[in-house]
């Protein structure tokens, strides 16, 4: 193991052409950072880690075959100690490994655990505000191919007939075929009420699979974030709406092809990264209790479909003290005066910007 962590400590980190993000770890400051495959964790940890000199850093990739976890309790503390290691990574992170004391320690992994003396960072693929730093270029096209691309920074990267079966595989490899067929199934279903059992009852049809185990990789999709459940306002036991971490997973899953579902999707995306509490209701895609907000996706919308929208809202509007609807288009753009509450028509582009605005400073 010591030849292994000689050869980790001696091999040159590359982060070309790479990208700012949101996300920025400082010196002293220990970190977890989780988020789900492809999000641009191991990116940021590199380009943070060669703004070290290379002599005080280790970087290990902790799903590297090679390494014995065992031997590596045994030796990665002397090791780092011996070398005057400052800043110690450890990406994939496998909860087996000990985690040694050194001046700053980097984990990542997509899940979370409970280490309370690590601060936590949650990594999202790109919302609209990053894709546009990644895509630098600020015209008419970038909207379009936002929704091509979706948010994984590695779509950038690789070769256009090359990201879909790129991502096919990625997922394959890191989720178990249960949650795989899980997740292609559920592409079927974005932005719609379903429940785990409707999921079930499709699933038994196409391979052999028991109740229990279904319910159990299901829940685990959510809890790392591939699948979001959004629940009915004040009726937790309602059938909640499904949506996909990213909706470059729904186009490289199906040939299925839903405009409406797939807009609603990345508006959720967008507001969830903020860290407000958001819920649907009756009508409602959108209602965040939070910002006393109403937010409804209608690509294609009008003056007319704005009237006739918030006049079916008005009931909820006056009895929960809605202070402001948002209808978002892609590119129509509207007001309308109400006595009770604030109403804007706005094009995704512009509503995506202000909204990215409340990212950065639930980030502060």
């Amino acid at each position: 193991m010591e030849i292994l962590l000689e050869e980790f400590y001696k091999q040159d980190l590359h982060s070309a052409h790479y990208t700012e993000r949101r996300y920025q770890l400082e010196a002293d400051i220990s970190y977890q950072l989780t988020g789900i495959t492809l999000s641009g964790k191991t990116s940021i940890i590199k380009n943070y880690l060669l703004q070290h000199k290379k002599s005080h850093y280790l970087y290990i990739d902790c799903s590297d075959l090679r390494i014995d976890t065992e031997t590596l309790n045994q030796t990665l503390y002397r090791f780092c100690n011996q070398n005057e290691i400052t800043v110690l990574a450890l990406d994939n992170y496998d909860p087996q490994i000990r985690l040694p004391k050194v001046k700053q320690l980097i984990i990542a992994s997509n899940h979370y655990h409970d280490f309370k003396e690590l601060t936590h960072l949650k990594v999202y693929p790109l919302n609209y505000e990053g894709f546009l730093a990644f895509e630098q270029r600020f015209d008419d096209t970038a909207l379009s191919h936002f929704f091509q691309l979706g948010g994984f920074p590695f779509m950038h990267r690789v070769p256009s007939e090359e990201r879909t079966v790129y991502l096919q595989k990625h997922l394959q490899y890191k989720l178990d075929d249960v949650s795989f067929d899980l997740l292609h199934l559920s592409s079927q279903f974005i932005s719609q009420k379903v429940s785990a059992f409707t999921l079930y009852e499709r699933l038994k049809q196409q391979r052999k699979i028991s109740k229990d185990r279904l319910y159990r990789q299901f829940e685990s999709l959510i809890d790392d974030e591939y699948i979001y459940m959004l629940a009915k306002y004040q009726a937790p036991k309602a059938t909640k709406k499904l949506y996909h971490c990213d909706i470059a997973i729904k186009n490289v899953l199906t040939s299925q092809k839903h405009f409406g579902r797939l807009f609603e999707n990345m508006l959720y995306l967008e507001m969830i990264k903020g860290g407000f509490e958001v819920y649907y209701d009756d009508d409602i895609n959108f209602y965040i209790p939070q910002q006393d907000r109403i937010v409804i996706p209608q690509p294609f919308g009008n003056d007319e479909t704005l009237f006739k929208l918030v006049e079916k809202l008005e009931a909820f509007i006056i009895t929960h003290s809605v202070k402001r609807v948002e209808v978002v288009t892609m590119s129509a753009e509207a007001s309308l005066h109400h006595p009770f509450v604030e109403v804007a028509m706005e094009p995704f582009n512009v509503w995506a910007l202000t909204e990215g605005e409340d990212e950065e400073s639930a980030l502060l």
